[in-house]
């Protein structure tokens, strides 16, 4: 067989889109908006209490945030989630049921944190030591300009490295399936493979995959936007030098009558 019509007989066979479109529509887009934005809220929390760890000059406080970015970065996202969401499963058992979901957003979030402490606290460092010296001139403790001055103008520079780590988010989603999911709990990815395996047929994985890129496309583009904002501040209108204004008339001091 001609290998174009296998992959078009294989990957675009459009009624098998059709028949898996409403329950990606209905249950695998809202799970994994789900899992994404919680893992990127709770991720966002421990990363910055990393970032500020990581600056810190007590070695007990940096040592630690070091060796835990160190190890959750160079584990594979599959192997984070296995280890959270098996090895914590009995727990997970007992504390909410077989709802597999809270083990799921926690392990993305400890990937998430050891990406996001090292991206704020380089935007910490970022920031100019005077500011820090200013703010200390005018009275703050150093925990108060840290709050004040110093990280909400470090996170702003470096807003769209977290855009593009809720992008890596939305992606890493998809390995929560290793934990078995319910029918009413599966993402994307997940609904692609039932449907695959039930037709034969792997249009259901790329119908999966042209969601992510709906979510993810804009996302990218939405991250150079606030860059390019970010770099070229907002435009300010200027009055047109080619417009005629009469100037006001001088005032001579004497009465007009």
């Amino acid at each position: 067989m001609d290998p174009l019509s296998t992959l078009w007989e294989t990957f675009f066979d459009w009624a098998s889109m059709r028949e898996a479109l409403p329950e990606m529509v209905t249950v695998g887009l809202p799970n994994t908006l789900l899992l994404a934005v919680s893992a990127a809220l709770l991720g966002s929390v421990l990363g910055m209490l990393l970032a500020v760890a990581g600056i810190s000059r007590t070695r007990w406080l940096r040592w630690p945030a070091r060796v835990y970015t160190d190890v959750f970065r160079g584990l594979p996202a599959a192997a984070t989630i296995l280890l959270i969401g098996v090895g914590l499963a009995p727990l997970g058992m007992r504390v909410w049921g077989p709802n597999p979901y809270p083990l799921g957003v926690l392990a993305l979030s400890l990937i998430a944190a050891a990406y996001l402490g090292e991206i704020f606290r380089s935007g910490i460092q970022s920031v100019e030591a005077a500011q820090l010296e200013g703010a200390r001139a005018l009275g703050f403790s150093w925990g108060e300009a840290m709050r004040l001055v110093i990280i909400p103008q470090g996170v702003r520079r470096v807003l769209p490295a977290w855009v593009n780590q809720l992008i890596a988010l939305i992606k890493d989603s998809s390995l929560v399936y290793f934990l078995g999911l319910v029918a009413s709990q599966r993402e994307l990815f997940r609904i692609g493979q039932d449907y695959a395996a039930t037709t034969g047929n792997e249009s259901a994985l790329l119908l999966a995959g042209l969601f992510y890129l709906a979510l993810t496309v804009p996302l990218t583009h939405a991250v150079n936007w606030i860059d390019r904002r970010l770099r070229q501040g907002r435009a300010v209108a200027l009055p047109d030098p080619d417009l005629d204004v009469d100037p006001a008339p001088a005032s001579t001091g004497k009465d007009p009558r």
